[in-house]
C-alpha cells in the first residue's frame, strides 16, 4: 500500500506510526480481546488510557496545575457557542479580535446567543493580510474575556504575539484562544491564557474530539441557566465523562501525544521540523514570479500556506497534476480560492520537498 502526501486542512494527516499502532490494536487491545471502540468508558482500562493521554498532554505543553484539561465532543465551533455561556455569568462583555473566517464565526456564535459583545480589532478592511498590532486593540471597559484565533486556517494568517488587555479596575482580561490549527506545533506558554481550545482534526487526532484547557478561576463564571454538557465546571468535576465521550478519538489523541514525546522528541523538536517545512515552501513561493502569498511575512502561518498562481486559469490543471503526483488536497478554501498546503505535524518534510519540486516543474512548463 502506498500512502500519498496529504496536505488537507482537516480532517488532516495522522502520523503513520500512530495509524500502524491503532491498526495493530484494533481488534485486540493489549490482550483484552476487544477493541478500544468496544470498551466501557467507565472501565479501568479506558480510564487508564484517558489518564495517560492527559498526563502526556500536560507534559508536552507544561500545563500548570491550576488548569483543567477537558476532552469534549464536537468541534471548535461548538466551543465558540459554549464560551459565552461559561464566561459571561458576571454580566460583562465578550471581546473579539477579527482576523479571518474562524474568528468571525466565533463572534457570530456570540451574537446568535444575544450576549453583550464588542469588537476590539478588525482587519477585514485591510484584507486580513496582517494581524492588528498590540497598541491598536481597543477593549471594552467591561470586557469579560478577549477572544482570538491564533492561526486562521483558511487565510494562513498567524499571530506573532499573545494579545493582552486590562479593565479600568486594573484586572487583566482573560485571553481565550482558538488554537485548532496550531496547537502542539511548538512550545506554548499556557499560563498566558485563560482558555485554550482546539478541534482535534489537525494536530491532535481525528475529528469529533475537542480539547479545552481552562484556568481554575474561570470555572465559576458561567451563566445560571445552561445545559450540563456545556458546563466547563461540570465537565471538570466529571473528568470529561458526564456522558459517554468519544472514546476512540480520545485513545488516538493519546497515541499522537506519545508519538510527539517518544518519536519526535517533544514540541521544541516538532517546532524545528515545522519551521523547516514552512521555510522551504515560502522560499519556493517567494523566489518565483509564478506563485504568490498575500500574507505579511511576520504573520505567515507555519501550518497553512495559501498561494495563488499567476494565471488562475491554470488552477484546475495544477490540481489535477498534483493529484496524479500523489500531492493531495491542495485546493484552497472556496472563500479565497487558489491553493493551500497545510503542513501539520504529521506531514513529513519529504512531502514539502515533493511539493516544491512539483511547483518548480509546473512553473517551468506552464509559466
Amino acid at each position: 500500500m502506498t500512502r500519498q502526501y496529504n496536505f488537507c486542512a482537516g480532517p488532516a494527516a495522522l502520523p503513520t506510526p500512530v495509524l500502524e499502532r491503532a491498526r495493530d490494536e484494533m481488534l485486540d487491545y493489549r490482550g483484552l480481546g476487544l477493541s478500544v471502540m468496544e470498551m466501557s468508558h467507565r472501565s479501568a482500562d479506558f480510564v487508564a488510557i484517558a489518564e495517560r493521554a492527559e498526563a502526556d498532554l500536560r507534559e508536552l505543553l507544561k500545563v500548570p496545575d491550576n488548569y483543567r484539561v477537558l476532552f469534549f465532543q464536537g468541534g471548535a465551533t461548538l466551543q465558540a457557542s459554549m464560551l459565552p455561556m461559561n464566561l459571561l455569568g458576571n454580566g460583562r462583555r465578550a471581546n473579539f479580535i477579527q482576523t479571518g473566517i474562524w474568528s468571525t464565526k466565533a463572534l457570530a456564535e456570540a451574537q446568535n446567543l444575544g450576549v453583550a459583545w464588542h469588537v476590539a480589532a478588525n482587519t477585514e478592511v485591510e484584507g486580513n493580510v496582517a494581524v492588528p498590532r498590540p497598541e491598536s486593540l481597543d477593549l471594552s471597559d467591561d470586557a469579560a474575556y478577549l477572544h482570538y484565533a491564533a492561526n486562521e486556517t483558511i487565510g494562513g494568517l498567524a499571530f506573532d504575539y499573545v494579545p493582552r488587555g486590562r479593565r479600568p479596575d486594573g484586572a487583566e482580561v482573560p485571553v481565550v484562544c482558538d488554537m485548532s490549527s496550531s496547537i502542539l506545533s511548538g512550545p506554548l506558554d499556557v499560563s498566558q491564557f485563560g482558555i485554550v481550545y482546539a478541534g482535534a482534526q489537525k494536530n491532535i487526532g481525528p475529528a469529533g474530539l475537542t480539547l479545552v484547557i481552562v484556568r481554575d478561576d474561570l470555572l465559576d463564571q458561567a451563566q445560571a441557566a445552561m445545559p450540563g454538557l456545556f458546563s466547563y465546571s461540570a465537565m471538570a468535576k466529571a473528568g470529561s465523562m458526564i456522558n459517554t465521550p468519544p472514546t476512540y478519538a480520545w485513545y488516538l489523541a493519546g497515541l499522537v501525544f506519545e508519538w510527539l514525546k517518544d518519536d519526535v522528541g517533544g514540541l521544541e523538536a516538532m517546532s524545528a521540523i515545522n519551521q523547516r517545512k514552512a521555510n522551504k515552501l515560502y522560499a519556493a513561493i517567494d523566489q518565483s514570479e509564478f506563485y504568490a502569498n498575500p500574507i505579511a511575512p511576520l504573520n505567515r502561518s507555519r501550518m497553512n500556506v495559501p498561494f495563488t498562481l499567476a494565471d488562475a486559469r491554470l488552477d484546475g490543471e495544477f490540481l489535477k497534476e498534483a493529484d496524479a503526483a500523489g500531492l493531495l488536497n491542495l485546493k484552497g478554501h472556496r472563500s479565497v480560492g487558489g491553493m493551500r498546503a497545510s503542513l501539520y505535524n504529521a506531514v513529513p518534510e519529504t512531502a514539502v520537498d515533493a511539493l516544491t519540486a512539483f511547483m518548480a516543474d509546473f512553473e517551468q512548463r506552464k509559466g
